[in-house]
This record gives C-alpha cells, structure tokens and sequence, in this order.
C-alpha cells in the first residue's frame, strides 16, 4: 500500500514526463525527410520512373523478340501488328530494342549516382564537420574534381576496352559526377555543427559515426535526394551521347545505340519515324521525370515555393482560380460584404420629427 504522500509524489512524475516534449527517433527522423516526395510533382515524376525501371527489370518477359532477331521478309517495315514499332533495316523489331535498351540506362544511370552519392557524402560531411587542415585537404581535393573533364576521362577508358563493360562507363561517370554535391554538403554541413543538437550531442560524448549518420545525415537528406537525381539524369545523357557519337559499341543495346543505327542508315533522311521517335520520347519521358523529382524537391527545401505550392492548392480546392489576378468573392460573402459596405444611417436620422 502506498500513502497519499507517494501517490501525489508519482502522480507529479508522470505528469512531468507527459509534459516532456519526446525527441523523435532516428528512423521518424528518416520518414520526415522523405517528405519532399508527397508532393503531386514528385509523385507524377516518381510514377514515370518506377515504369521505366520495371520495364528494365522484366525486359525479356515484356520484349516481344529477342533484340537481335532478323526477320529478312520485314525489313524498314512500318509499325503493324506483328511489330508495333516497325522493324530495322536487317528486320530487327524496334520496340524490343527499346525495352532491352532501358536496362543499359536505368543501370548506369543509377549505379553512377550510387557510386558518386557515396563519395560526396563521405568527403563532402566529413570536410563540412571535422576542422583544420583536414577540412582544407578534403576541400582541395573536391576542387581537383570539380574542374575533371568527365566526358573526355570516358572517352579515353572506354577506347582502352574492345567491349567497356556498363559498370565501367558508370564507375567512370560516378568518380567524376560527385563533386558538385559533395560542395554543397560540405556547405550545409558547416552550418549545421554549430546547431544546439549537434553541440549536445557533441558534449555527451557521441562518436563521429554516430554523430553524422544518426544527427546529421536526415537533415540533408533533401540535399542528398536532389544531388542523386541530378547525377542519374547526367549519367543518362552522357551514356546516351556517348552511345550516339559511337563510343559506347552498337552492340551494347540502349537508347542511344538505336538513335546511331537509326542516323547511320538513313532513318532521319528517309522519314522512318517509327526507328527514331521511340527512343528519343523515351530519354524525353525519363528526362521529365527527373525534372518532376528535381522540382519536388526544390519545391519541399525552398520555404518560399512550398508555401506557394501549398496556398495553390488550398485555392484550387475552394474552387479558385490561381492565375486570377483579382481574387473572386463567393456568392454568399458578397452579400455580407456590400450590407458591410453600406452607409449607415446617423442616429439623428431615426428620431421621429418634432410636430
């Protein structure tokens, strides 16, 4: 049994604990980050991508032929039944190409911003917390690669390879394409360890590791997210460019490939729309997709365009008209508004005539 005293006692400590504001854990943390992928653009720009990515994924089950397969008794062949996107020159089907060809993209595309994400996060936190000539060797060696011409290193190491392997057009693209975000981590990072949180979590004693993982890493997750979209997109057209000009082989099958077998025969002189149109829509559609992401993002970092975006929707779900430049008065307020408005009659006004 416990005394009056001691129920009032515990009764004031669980109240006092109620009271206490609960520090969000690491993984609630991660969630919020995520956030900036809520928005209508982010989720329309994420829909495309996920389509091309399961088409990379299931490509020989989606493929209707094997890429390679001639059909010598349809060659320049207009879209039909039997080939919805025409055939090649030798026979070959132009939609089976396409989807085996965004495998190639979708590889090199992301394991490039993986590699080069990695890094920028490694070099561009760890310069941005730790002080000293540490900082000032990491900072230096960002700057050697900021000024590294990626497109020519690509061009030298795949001349290096009969057959350069896509890994190795990645791996290339990703040592080179970090930099840039590695800078503006480091930056933010600066202006982060002086923060009330990171200095509490600096006096208990916390290890480096945990400090930036666990502290860090989920406030610069829109920065991290952005820097990732913007070397996929790079990585994309660079293999595609690469593929187009002829030093990627033709025989490595991407959207660029297509484009250079389409130029190399006659595809663009002879009107032959079906061989060229489809890949070029498709860098097109994953180009606007990453652009989507890209201005979710921006749209969730930038208080400005998120307050914008947010009042936008609020008015287009009362059923305004956003670009009005003079806002409409609902029907039933307008009444309210003119009686408002109304000249009021003087008190003096009401008194009756004397007789």
């Amino acid at each position: 049994m416990t005394t009056p005293a001691e129920n009032s006692t515990l009764a004031v400590r669980t109240a006092a604990q109620l009271d206490e504001p609960r520090q969000a854990s690491f993984w609630t943390r991660i969630v919020s980050a995520f956030a900036m992928f809520r928005n209508g653009k982010s989720i329309v720009g994420l829909a495309i991508l996920g389509f091309f990515v399961l088409i990379a994924l299931f490509a020989d089950v989606i493929a209707p032929y094997p890429p390679t397969k001639v059909d010598n008794t349809a060659r320049f062949q207009a879209p039909s039944a039997a080939h919805w996107l025409g055939t090649t020159h030798i026979g070959e089907d132009v939609l089976s190409q396409v989807i085996h060809g965004t495998r190639g993209i979708i590889v090199v595309g992301f394991l490039a911003a993986i590699i080069a994400t990695v890094i920028a996060i490694t070099v561009g936190v760890v310069a941005g917390y730790v002080t000293g000539w540490r900082s000032e060797s990491l900072s230096a060696l960002t700057n050697v690669f900021l000024v590294i011409p990626g497109l020519p290193l690509i061009i030298i190491v795949a001349s290096m390879f009969e057959d350069p392997p896509l890994w190795l057009v990645a791996a290339v693209l990703g040592i080179t394409g970090w930099a840039w975000g590695g800078r503006v981590l480091r930056a933010q990072t600066m202006s982060l360890r002086n923060r009330d949180f990171i200095q509490a979590a600096r006096a208990n004693g916390e290890p480096l590791r945990r400090i930036i993982t666990v502290e860090m890493l989920p406030n610069l997750m829109a920065l991290i997210a952005a820097s990732f979209v913007g070397t996929v997109t790079a990585a994309i057209l660079t293999l595609t460019t690469l593929s187009y000009i002829g030093v990627i082989p033709v025989t490595t099958y991407n959207w660029g490939t297509i484009l250079n077998w389409a130029s190399a025969q006659g595809a663009f002189r002879q009107n032959q729309w079906w061989w060229y149109l489809p890949p070029g829509l498709c860098i097109a559609f994953i180009g606007v997709a990453l652009a989507l992401i890209n201005f979710g993002i921006d749209e969730y970092v930038n208080p400005r365009l998120r307050s914008a975006g947010e009042r936008a929707r609020a008015m287009k779900k009362k059923g305004l008209d956003v670009n009005d430049a003079v806002t409409v008065v609902r029907p039933d307020l307008a009444s309210v508004v003119r009686a408002a408005s109304a000249p009021q009659p003087h008190e003096n006004d009401l008194k009756e005539p004397a007789r």
